[in-house]
């Protein structure tokens, strides 16, 4: 390492400490994270990882409740829960596409009329994640987890003994609302699913002032984090956490880019059905077996994602002097880009056209390959640049993509019905490619956007 790299690191390590002399990653949020221990200067050893070379972000507490402190049985256990019950809201979701048809000739009205119960399903998969996020900042994360889920369970049902369109759409609707608390607190289903425990964790108290653990019913049924309240939020500051993260300049911008991009994902779930079947002739069997087309898309964009993303930080980091910057989350969109657009355009002219099936589940799954790294891309930036209320974020990005996804769903069918299918997926074309400037502007200017915006400044992270 040459001296100016040397005096760089000294002078950028410097704003990541803090009074004690003790390395805080969190404060490198405007400044870019130093992720290799050995860039870092004048500070004590921060905690690392396995490697013993990778600084661990946030830093664990000494404290063994602290979930970064779980044994690593344990935190694969919570992934793969967290994965399995944050799919259950969008699989309950598009489910219904499948049938829209059989449904439509059961209730006497049109496969169209029945998708409103989907699109509505859809929105309140977004509203229930943030409505959850902001009752988990008061009430706790466990007990609301819980009740939300008891709920959905009961609309599940209630939609299964539902008789006709009216006493169907109440029930599918409010499903979405109760099942999307999921999806919108995240980590914190282990709780309910496999554990049972508490996944809240504020590391600015300490230790011994935690908050006793006696009853882990007491703490499922929401009693414990009732006496402990005066730990967390108050009520007004709990409701207003996600109500102060939308208004943020730089959350607000990056979710309509978001929305813009992701909201044909899922109209084209809701309604595609309804186009492929007279197209191709298709039943229920062979439309399920269609909708195998995401879901290779989505494993694929997961097993190339888990290289790219990686790589794609440490590239940045070993070109900036060992900093990763929250924005170098944003490089991996104009990889997908390409797909996006061409996915949606290919899609269009093999609706349009009648092409080959095989060639519209390549055209949709190349699309949906787009949207996935888009979104992890997305996903990181905001956790990246906006740790204490990661929560929040993740819970508006959520609803940014069902929001939109909502609007289009109810005017899809018309819309391809007016204009045709080549023009109608031209067009969701032209908008992904023309609002990517916001990807370069945040790029260009993110930085000094989130510095006049200010931190999201909680009571606790």
């Amino acid at each position: 390492m040459n001296p100016a790299d040397d005096s760089y690191t000294e002078k950028g390590a410097s704003f990541n400490i803090d009074e004690a002399n003790e390395y805080r990653p969190d404060l490198g949020m405007n400044d870019g994270y130093i992720l290799d221990v050995n860039q870092i200067r004048g500070a004590k050893a921060p905690k690392l990882a396995a490697d013993n070379r990778t600084v661990l972000i946030p830093q664990p507490s000494d404290d063994p409740n602290d979930p970064l402190n779980w044994s690593q049985r344990k935190k694969n256990i919570v992934l793969a829960v967290v994965c399995a019950c944050t799919f259950l809201p969008d699989y309950g979701s598009v489910t219904g596409a499948v049938t829209l048809i059989p449904q439509a000739k059961e209730y006497g009205i049109t496969p169209d009329e029945v998708n409103h119960s989907q699109s509505g399903n859809q929105f309140m998969v977004g509203a229930g994640g943030v409505i959850a996020v902001m009752f988990s900042a008061y009430f706790g994360r466990l007990p609301v987890l819980f009740w939300f889920t008891v709920i959905a369970l009961a609309t599940a049902a209630g939609q299964a003994g539902s008789h006709g369109f009216n006493g169907f759409f109440a029930p599918r609707v409010l499903n979405g609302f109760f099942a999307g608390a999921a999806q919108g607190t995240g980590i914190c289903l282990i709780a309910v699913i496999a554990l049972l425990d508490e996944t809240f964790y504020d590391r600015q108290i300490h230790p011994s002032k935690q908050a006793p653990r006696a009853s882990r019913l007491l703490r499922l049924l929401g009693v414990e984090q009732w006496r402990s309240r005066y730990l967390r939020n108050t009520f007004w500051q709990a409701m207003s956490r996600a109500l102060k993260t939308i208004a943020n300049p730089v959350v607000f911008i990056t979710d309509f880019y978001y929305a813009c991009t992701f909201a044909w994902v899922v109209a084209i779930n809701a309604t595609l059905t309804l186009f492929v079947t007279p197209l191709y002739n298709f039943g229920p069997k062979q439309i399920g077996f269609f909708f195998f087309a995401p879901i290779v898309a989505t494993i694929i964009a997961e097993v190339i994602g888990h290289w790219l993303h990686d790589q794609t930080a440490r590239l940045y980091a070993q070109r900036h002097k060992g900093r990763l910057h929250p924005e170098a989350r944003l490089i991996v969109n104009w990889f997908a880009l390409p797909f996006l657009v061409t996915g949606l355009a290919l899609l269009g002219f093999c609706l349009g056209r009648g092409y080959h099936y095989m060639l519209t589940a390549f055209a949709w799954g190349m699309y949906v390959f787009g949207t996935m790294v888009a979104s992890v891309g997305i996903s990181a930036y905001q956790l990246d640049a906006y740790p204490k209320g990661s929560g929040e974020v993740g819970a508006w990005i959520n609803f940014s993509r069902t929001a939109g996804g909502f609007i289009v769903s109810y005017f899809q069918v018309k819309w391809v019905a007016a204009i045709g299918a080549e023009k109608t997926f031209g067009i969701q074309a032209a908008v992904c490619a023309g609002v990517f400037p916001i990807v370069i502007l945040l790029q260009v200017f993110g930085k000094k956007l989130r510095r006049l915006s200010g931190d999201l400044d909680f009571k606790t992270n």
